[in-house]
């Protein structure tokens, strides 16, 4: 399959002809499928299993943090999606994101998020249903991407797996039935003057609605990056999918007699 590792090969659950394709960083271990597998009998979970750790920042929307079985919408925002996977990542899960064929591996990495526990499905094609269900059974967080086209009764199904297999599913698009919603309206970029300058931090404001214990609305502002780490690494610029430009970039343009404006 295009792109991949040894590591990742487990991952081709969907024929050459499908036009899916799965990537994964260059010399990243296997999945621990065993030890994910090893809860399971008959395809019901035999011991609970904790939550996925999320961001302090986010933690008034999700208490419980990410539920096992849980499925979960985040629109509107890639860095809040980012955030989400790198809390998660570093809690060593292993995370896959089928059909978002413009996310960023740069901006992932710089949002903090372990490529080497990173798999992407960027176009699955018709078999999108297939593959996501492949993937519930064997990763811990599973996202689901606007290239990924589902019918309401594929939904239906594949939450209802989720819940079997104890994954936790996202979804970047409209999912009738999720338990959590979570919205991010336009943000707000600082760093740009008058017509020139460098994007330094983006505000938003996510939204949270949903069933059950997320049926009462709440909000929280967030500013990304939520840390220091990039600026600690001399970055400027994080922007969801896009890529960060570096003072060494910057100096190159400035000695080129070019400035960075927009």
């Amino acid at each position: 399959m295009e792109g991949m590792s040894a590591g990742a090969a487990s991952l081709a659950v969907v024929p050459a002809t499908s036009g899916a394709s799965v990537r994964s960083s260059p010399g990243a271990a296997a999945p621990p499928f065993a030890s994910s597998i090893g809860v399971l009998r008959h395809g019901v979970v035999t011991v609970e299993r904790p939550p996925l750790p999320v961001p302090a920042a986010l933690a008034p929307l999700l208490p419980d943090g990410l539920r096992r079985g849980a499925t979960t919408v985040v629109r509107g925002s890639t860095s809040v999606l980012l955030t989400l996977l790198a809390e998660a990542g570093v809690a060593g899960a292993w995370a896959t994101v089928v059909g978002q064929p413009h996310l960023g591996l740069l901006a992932a990495e710089q949002a903090g998020v372990p490529l080497d526990r990173l798999a992407l499905v960027p176009r699955p094609g018709l078999q999108a249903p297939t593959v996501l269900a492949a993937l519930i059974d064997g990763m811990d967080v599973v996202v689901a991407g606007p290239g990924a086209v589902l019918t309401e009764a594929d939904r239906r199904r594949l939450s209802a797996r989720a819940r079997d297999r104890g994954a936790v599913l996202l979804s970047t698009q409209e999912w009738p039935g999720a338990g959590v919603v979570l919205t991010a309206e336009p943000g707000r970029w600082s760093g740009v003057g008058a017509g020139e300058g460098r994007l330094r931090a983006q505000r938003v404001r996510v939204v949270r609605t949903g069933r059950g214990s997320a049926a009462s609305s709440r909000s929280v502002e967030l500013t990304f990056p939520l840390s220091g780490r990039q600026e600690a690494a001399g970055q400027e610029v994080v922007v969801g999918e896009g890529a960060a430009v570096h003072d060494d970039e910057a100096a190159r343009r400035e000695a080129a007699g070019l400035r960075l404006v927009g």
